[in-house]
């Protein structure tokens, strides 16, 4: 299947051929669906706290938190471009022409372009587009006043002005305020210097970027820390990733053969989220806060996304000194019956860990030596929100054949919604991964875990894509926090929906959410 050219293009990627027949190989086979068992709810997989208990693991963050290493990890790579469908879509149709100003008015199809120019005023950006627009002789309103709407969204989107469309999500303005608007990678910062901050006032920020963004985040960044460090009384320490081509996955053909460029080099393409394992696994910390780069918050709402940081942040920590302790004990390799009992107690009813009916029949060793295995792995909690609607993945118990049942984020393509039995599960599932998720990283003895060993590679998904008007197959590799974290140890904690507002539309930054009062 591969040539010698083939195989040298492979390995200059960071890829082996026999890495590569298996990308082939997961094209043949597919992926299997997760074989859901049931939503996850409170008492059965999500914890739900009290305002006490929650007062309490806030508490306890603040008092431990400063003398770990911590570092926020933001997926910041991600293109705005989608943002803006509506608005290229009704920009290739539009003429300022009596019939599509008619259309313009009744086209119901619109309503999201009329409500953008409406509210145009009410976005962060507008000043600075405005000023872009009258250095050129333009005036905003005027245009508007004229329907020579193609213009302004020229001036939003392309070079000619503010290039909206070539930039990514991090280096968009969000949020106006008194001194001035703040892209979301600034909010970002504003967040951090809460919550990821240690004792020496060192705030970790690490940002997985394109590369062809990262003289444009660096420049923002040049220009605004002074700024946040004064205000916040901390020292940033920002660092960016990329993601790395050995992550690419080779593209085929419908009959799955390698799709091929014109000049026959075969085309890879990026493998997803799940391939920022790799970048989340080369950071040097004890304790990762994971955020998407469009859900923040104004200042005025930030309170409540601090708290229940705390709050996931507290958790993890007790479980994870929990753990520790109990390792120490399994390690030392006489644990008492007594303390055997409470570890696997421990282990089913706060980790929520399926213990096999093979482990009842184990001796003593055997049980130390599945206990120790279960318990020292990487650590996740994750913040779940009621589900109003929004599309994507949830929390659920699932089966596997070789591991049993275990708490996995479970995204609606993983799932066989053919099958009337896990429609009916979906259809009762109450939350939503908003991806708010808080960390352990290292072992009982302070060493790293090597987290691509946590990785379930039967959990990716072949996609259908388009190179030119050619259809071919993409793969994409277990998601960061569906697949790629599959074995980590998992707690789903139940967070207020105002800690989750993400931007998928440009019209989104016009809720009440993103709108300082």
């Amino acid at each position: 299947m591969f040539t010698t050219k083939d195989i040298n293009q492979i390995n200059k990627r960071g890829l082996t051929e026999d890495m590569a027949h298996q990308q082939i190989s997961n094209f043949e086979k597919g992926f299997p669906y997760m074989d859901l068992l049931a939503p996850v709810s409170e008492g059965n997989g999500l914890i739900i706290f009290s305002e006490t208990e929650v007062k309490k693991l806030e508490d306890y963050f603040l008092e431990k938190h400063e003398n770990y290493k911590i570092i926020k990890f933001v997926p910041a790579s991600g293109a705005a471009s989608r943002m803006f469908k509506d608005l290229y879509e009704f920009r290739q149709s539009f003429e300022n022409s009596k019939e599509c100003i008619n259309i313009f008015n009744e086209n119901e199809d619109l309503i999201p372009v009329k409500f953008f120019f409406k509210n145009i005023k009410k976005f962060a950006f507008y000043a600075q587009l405005k000023e872009q627009m009258l250095n050129d002789g333009l005036e905003i309103e005027s245009l508007i006043s004229n329907f020579d709407l193609g213009i302004i969204i020229d001036y939003f989107l392309s070079k000619k002005g503010m290039d909206y469309a070539n930039l990514p999500k991090g280096l968009l303005l969000f949020h106006d305020y008194q001194d001035g608007p703040r892209t979301s990678i600034e909010e970002h910062l504003v967040e951090a210097a809460i919550y990821s901050t240690n004792k020496n006032k060192k705030s970790s920020i690490h940002l997985t970027v394109s590369p062809e963004h990262v003289s444009r985040f660096n420049d923002l960044i040049t220009e605004k820390i002074d700024k946040y460090q004064k205000r916040y009384g901390v020292n940033y320490e920002i660092t960016f990733s990329k993601q790395k081509p050995s992550t690419d996955t080779i593209a085929v053909t419908n009959d799955n053969k390698p799709f091929r460029n014109e000049d026959n080099s075969i085309l890879f393409r990026p493998g997803g989220h799940g391939a920022l394992i790799e970048n989340l696994n080369d950071l040097n910390a004890e304790i990762i806060f994971i955020k998407n780069i469009d859900n923040v918050v104004p200042d005025y709402l930030r309170e409540t996304t601090y708290k229940f940081k705390r709050v996931i942040g507290g958790l993890l920590i007790k479980i994870q000194e929990n753990i520790f302790d109990y390792l120490e004990i399994l390690d030392n390799g006489n644990p008492t019956s007594k303390e055997l009992a409470n570890i696997e107690n421990y282990v089913q009813k706060d980790l929520n860990i399926f213990l096999p009916d093979a482990y009842h029949g184990f001796d003593k060793i055997e049980k130390i030596d599945y206990l120790f295995t279960k318990l020292n792995r990487p650590i996740r909690v994750c913040g779940m929100v009621k589900n109003e609607g929004e599309p994507g993945g949830g929390p659920f118990w699932v089966n596997d054949i070789t591991k049993g049942r275990s708490l996995q984020i479970v995204e609606s393509s993983q799932m066989n919604l053919s099958d009337k039995s896990q429609q009916d599960i979906l259809a009762n599932s109450s939350h939503f991964n908003p991806v708010d998720l808080v960390c352990g990283v290292r072992d009982f003895e302070g060493n790293k875990f090597n987290l691509k060993d946590y990785v379930d590679p039967n959990t990716g998904l072949i996609t259908i894509k388009s190179q030119g008007n050619i259809g071919l197959k993409a793969q994409e590799l277990p998601g960061l926090w569906n697949g790629a974290m599959s074995d980590w140890t998992t707690v789903f904690v139940e967070t207020p929906l105002v800690t989750f507002n993400p931007v998928k539309t440009i019209n989104d930054l016009l809720r009440p959410e993103h709108q300082n009062k």
